[in-house]
């Protein structure tokens, strides 16, 4: 995979806030060398949240994001400020423009409050100094002007000091050695995107390329004849969720078996809670609302699994007069009270703090929550064998 193909999340997320007019959109066109977002004199010309994937020296391939004006008004400025929220709650690193003929506002504190409080590492920008001298004393605050470039590359340095320490988690590599056979099953079915394997598929097996082991991609039909053929027992199959049945069915009991979405929960740090959360299945009574969520849109195929396969799993398997809802992409419910149960993808396309921002605000609700992978398995009764690859979580398992 290129630079320039690295999945959104495993980016660095860079998002950039502050009130109407104080030059958000100058600075981070000038931090980019990009007219990524629309400049204009005009307040409140960003309406929404502009992104763009790319590579920036020194910090590598980041998310920019640009945040519509924190201070806008109106019931569109309300809707505005909401959707910079929820930007937050996916920022690694948030960057705060001041206008510097103004100084630090109400507005601005507001945002160092909202920064703060959710643990976020941030910069204080004053912008336009090339109008007025810059004497803010607070730390990690720098003065630029976007007109002219000054202080744009310090800036850039103080953006690389913040990023994150480079995750070390692996998505399975840390559980082969060089030289294992690793099985990949991948049904190719009408929900597939035409000609290519989805995110997890694609990083799973570079993941074991990198460990030097061996990975063997077949179809659900082919697994069985190939775990015959191959003349060394494989150390593990991985199978897409949707065929966990059949995959179970014909992957000897020594084999060890788990899936891509169980994997991605433990890499996106939220198995345990996920495998916590699953047995609320068996609690769920007529009524209940489930929440099943998705972290990227797509088109909908006739046999989605989000909004088709899962909701009628569930039905069969609890034989309940469930209500199902469903969000995707970068929605998701603040207040989950009404929900007994919330069943999540793998979450390949968020980033980690997304997925356990989306956690906690599970835990401090107190609404269980699980994957797509750990549900199916459970649903199924193979959860204990797919996730044995994990013996501390293993053995919290009845």
């Amino acid at each position: 995979m290129g630079l320039n193909d690295t999945p959104s999340g495993v980016r660095v997320h860079i998002g950039f806030f502050g009130k109407r007019n104080a030059g958000k959109s100058s600075v981070v066109n000038a931090v980019t060398g990009q007219d990524l977002s629309v400049v204009s004199d005009t307040k409140g010309t960003t309406t929404d949240p502009v992104q763009k994937a790319m590579e920036l020296l020194p910090l590598g391939p980041v998310l920019i994001i640009d945040t519509p004006g924190f201070d806008d008004e109106g019931s569109l400025g309300e809707k505005r400020i909401q959707k910079t929220k929820q930007i937050l709650n996916k920022t690694d690193i948030a960057v705060l423009i001041v206008d510097n003929t103004e100084g630090l506002t109400a507005c601005d504190k507001e945002l160092i409050g909202l920064f703060q409080a959710k643990k976020i590492p941030y910069l204080t920008v004053y912008n336009k100094t090339d109008l007025s001298s810059f004497h803010a004393e607070e730390e990690n605050a720098i003065g630029v002007s976007a007109l002219n470039g000054e202080g744009i590359h310090e800036l850039k340095e103080k953006l690389a000091s913040l990023a994150p320490e480079e995750n070390e988690k692996r998505i399975v590599a840390d559980l082969t050695k060089a030289g294992d056979f690793i099985v990949l099953v991948v049904p190719i079915d009408s929900a597939a995107p035409k000609g290519r394997l989805i995110l997890p598929q694609q990083q799973t097996i570079r993941d074991i390329l990198d460990s030097d082991a061996t990975a063997i991609v077949v179809k659900e039909n082919e697994l069985k004849a190939t775990l015959e053929s191959l003349g060394k027992k494989p150390a593990m199959v991985i199978t897409d969720s949707q065929a966990f049945a059949q995959v179970s069915a014909d992957t000897p009991e020594d084999i060890l078996l788990t899936s891509f979405s169980i994997l991605m929960a433990r890499f996106k740090g939220f198995l345990d809670f996920a495998v916590e959360g699953v047995t609320a299945i068996d609690q769920l009574k007529d009524g209940d609302k489930i929440l099943i969520a998705e972290g990227c849109t797509h088109h909908r195929q006739c046999d989605d699994i989000g909004t088709v396969k899962l909701p009628r799993w569930l039905k069969q398997y609890t034989k309940k007069d469930l209500v199902i809802k469903t969000c995707s992409g970068t929605h998701f419910p603040e207040d989950l009270h009404e929900y007994s149960l919330i069943i999540h993808c793998g979450g390949c396309m968020l980033n980690e703090r997304e997925v356990i921002y989306r956690a906690k605000c599970a835990k401090d609700q107190k609404v269980p929550m699980t994957n797509y992978g750990i549900a199916i398995a459970y649903m199924q009764g193979i959860l204990k064998r797919s996730i044995q690859i994990f013996p501390d979580l293993y053995d919290t398992i009845s």
